[in-house]
């Protein structure tokens, strides 16, 4: 991983990474403690600790480091930062089984640019659509609709609004960030969180193997790269007209303000683990 990251020769790179770790502390939390409750280990009769969720299950830190990390990220790349600390403007936010096709920068300068005027309620800019099966409508109309989890965008002004939330989602019994965010985070802002993005996508998920997907039983999961999308001309171009309209989905499927979550984020350490990260840097 270190040889592709310096090998990246197209622009300036600046690799970071997670100091409280499972992977750092394999043997401590928040990895794995010799002292952990497990599954629905009672901790007063198995003399253990930790804090159960919601369902009774105790922490599994594989799974629990997932929201640290991505809130570690967010907290380092606006607050940490020399490089980022004094941007005001949006950050492109992708992941290492994301592709972005040739034209995405070209297409989210554009969509950044039209944000205010086209669609003032519009919290971000997206590459793609929310559903990440889907490729887009084709159609000649911008889109607004709920922030995607694949190439998204936002700006300082919305990173605060986020960070002020800190405790709803550090509390939030929930081991998704995505979701944490779409439940309780993004409702608690008092109104719609929309995000515009155009009609044909510029970023697609492509892995095939993670948390929720390849973890069969019989077989390991191997991904060997290719992929099953094709690179079209007009993916090559800016494909964005500023003319267009703006088509609103409103009442989308999908997470909303009133679920509970999937549990997995009972543990009182992991609460308080992830307040340190929103606090680490002021």
């Amino acid at each position: 991983m270190n040889a592709i990251v310096d090998g990246i020769r197209f622009c300036q790179v600046k690799q970071i990474f997670a100091p409280y770790s499972p992977h750092v502390f394999s043997d401590s939390f928040p990895g794995v403690s010799p002292r952990d409750c497990k599954n629905k280990d009672d901790s007063v009769q198995n003399n253990c600790e930790g804090t159960a969720d919601q369902y009774g299950n105790h922490r599994s830190p594989k799974i629990v480091s997932l929201k640290h990390h991505w809130w570690w990220m967010m907290n380092t790349v606006w607050d940490g930062m020399k490089e980022t600390g004094q941007h005001s403007g949006h950050i492109l936010f992708i992941e290492e089984d994301h592709f972005i096709f040739p034209n995405a920068y070209l297409n989210l300068q554009l969509l950044v640019k039209l944000k205010s005027g086209k669609c003032p309620d519009c919290y971000a800019a997206n590459l793609a659509p929310s559903d990440v099966k889907s490729r887009g409508e084709g159609t000649e109309v911008l889109i607004a609709e709920r922030m995607g989890n694949v190439g998204y965008s936002f700006n300082r002004t919305v990173w605060r609004k986020i960070h002020m939330k800190a405790r709803e989602f550090c509390f939030f019994d929930e081991y998704n960030w995505d979701i944490t965010m779409w439940s309780t985070v993004y409702p608690s802002f008092g109104k719609p969180v929309y995000t515009l993005r155009g009609p044909r996508t510029s970023a697609v998920h492509f892995g095939k193997c993670g948390l929720h997907q390849g973890q069969g039983k019989k077989h390991a999961c191997i991904d060997d790269g290719q992929m099953n999308f094709a690179i079209e001309e007009k993916d090559k171009v800016q494909n964005i007209d500023p003319r267009w309209g703006l088509q609103v989905y409103s009442n989308q499927v999908g997470y909303h303000a009133g679920f509970k979550g999937w549990g997995g984020w009972g543990d009182e350490r992991d609460h308080q683990l992830c307040l340190l990260f929103a606090s680490m840097y002021h």
